[in-house]
């Protein structure tokens, strides 16, 4: 990879894969040894009890504590294993072994897409109506992370091993 803007991508992919990789470590470590924090979220959201309480809706709330700890655990295990699956994938983009790098990545920002966007925004957005409550709405942090994950996934399939073509 002698071409600067192919070395410049790979140090891209490289880096947002380290920083995703870090980012979703952290959150599953915080929610390990914080497990009471957004154990709280996780009820509130499957109870739908900040949220307009409309009838027709309700019957869709989750009130057992029992469920929603085993849900809580189920994002906490996803989380952890999408944050192992990155640091692997971060592991192969250093030791420059891009096809491998590119698939154990893709993986890893593949779990953070279902888990933000098909968990959080789909289900806990619409099916529990999450963007009904003032103080239990994950849908803003959700996104970023979907948006960002989707970001470094595009980036690792950029072009690295050809230059631009020269028009003269």
């Amino acid at each position: 990879m002698t071409n600067p803007t192919s070395r410049a991508l790979y140090l891209t992919a490289t880096l947002l894969t380290a920083t995703v990789a870090l980012y979703t470590a952290l959150v599953a470590f915080g929610n390990i040894t914080d497990f009471g924090t957004n154990q709280q979220f996780v009820r509130h959201v499957l109870a739908m009890d900040t949220t307009f309480k409309d009838e027709d809706l309700m019957w869709r709330a989750i009130t057992s504590k029992g469920l929603q700890d085993a849900a809580y655990v189920a994002i906490i295990v996803w989380e952890t294993v999408a944050a192992l699956v990155l640091i692997a994938g971060t592991w192969l983009w250093i030791r420059r072994d891009q096809d491998r790098a590119r698939r154990v990545s893709t993986y890893g920002l593949l779990m953070l897409m279902l888990l933000f966007g098909g968990g959080f925004i789909a289900i806990g957005g619409e099916w529990f109506a999450m963007w009904q409550s003032g103080d239990w709405n994950g849908l803003d942090a959700a996104t970023r992370v979907f948006v960002l994950s989707g970001i470094v996934l595009l980036v690792q399939y950029l072009p690295f091993g050809q230059a631009p073509a020269r028009t003269e």
